[in-house]
């Protein structure tokens, strides 16, 4: 095994890193759909899908319900599993570079209930992410060939899929 592994950062700058200073981050994500619109979070320049690490002792369901709520204000249920994919990332952390392997986890949720909000944003979340969004489908691809991906992992093949199935 390699001694090494490249992390990308915020601005898809490639970095070598040692293995050793790698830090483990499973991480849940929503796709939400409702009334023809995307929920999304602008954040690092462009858009991605309301989600965030799992925490120690919870079920990844559970953390996809919470960091949906924690990040945007709405209420979803019925995670079901669509995809899990993985990266290798770098992240700034109290001003300090850290560096992550992470197993993505796509789920798609039903809206429940709730309103747009920023209510559940820690004060580092607020510097960070923009106000959420619910994105016309019809606007999804200029939306993100304007803005970008918020992250390094391209989920909009997963929008596809979603549509595809319904």
């Amino acid at each position: 095994m390699a001694q090494t592994i490249e992390c990308v950062d915020l601005h898809g700058e490639i970095h070598s890193v040692d293995i050793a200073k790698l830090a483990w981050r499973p991480s849940a994500y929503a796709i939400v759909i409702k009334d023809g619109s995307l929920l999304l979070t602008p954040q690092n320049n462009g858009y991605d899908l309301p989600g965030g690490g799992v925490e120690f002792g919870e079920m990844p369901e559970q953390a996809v319900i919470r960091e949906v709520k924690e990040e945007t204000g709405i209420d979803v249920i019925n995670p079901s599993l669509l995809k899990v994919a993985s990266n290798f990332f770098t992240f700034p952390v109290n001003g300090e570079s850290k560096y992550f392997q992470s197993i993505l986890l796509y789920y798609v949720c039903d809206f429940s209930g709730g309103e747009l909000s920023q209510e559940g944003f820690t004060e580092y979340e607020k510097d960070l992410l923009g106000f959420p969004e619910w994105v016309n489908l019809a606007e999804l691809d200029a939306k993100i060939a304007e803005n970008g991906f918020g992250s390094s992992y391209n989920w909009r093949p997963l929008i596809q899929q979603v549509l595809n199935q319904t």
